[in-house]
């Protein structure tokens, strides 16, 4: 399993994860209906060019919301088309982008360059 930390002060950002594949999901909703989530719960998914880390939004609890409230956009959730919208919980550096809008996917994205990698002791992968 791994947690993953800020980059910055080393606090966990994510619970335990381990690697995974997206979900395949029905076709998106009419209207101003979310999608479930992209990635199962407890999983993580490295994107195409390895700079994201693709998670469960319930997957990070270490973070909060971006003080800058422009970076909160959206009708149904958040768009995440206006840069990071989630910092650390300890000490308020950018880490991740959460989608959560009617028209976009259900993820959150973290900034694989403002985490690290924290293993857990003891764990084969």
């Amino acid at each position: 399993m791994t947690i993953f930390r800020c980059a910055n002060c080393q606090q966990p950002v994510t619970s335990e994860v381990m690697a995974g594949e997206p979900l395949t999901g029905p076709e998106r909703p009419q209207g101003h209906e979310l999608v479930p989530p992209r990635m199962a719960p407890g999983t993580f998914k490295v994107n195409f060019d390895g700079s994201l880390l693709i998670l469960h939004p319930d997957d990070v609890p270490g973070t909060v919301l971006h003080p800058d409230s422009r970076r909160a956009s959206g009708c149904c959730g958040l768009a995440g088309q206006d840069g990071p919208n989630l910092v650390c919980g300890g000490c308020g550096v950018e880490v991740a982008t959460k989608e959560s809008d009617c028209w976009t996917d259900n993820l959150v994205a973290l900034i694989a360059t403002a985490v690290t990698d924290g293993r857990k002791a003891g764990a084969d992968n």
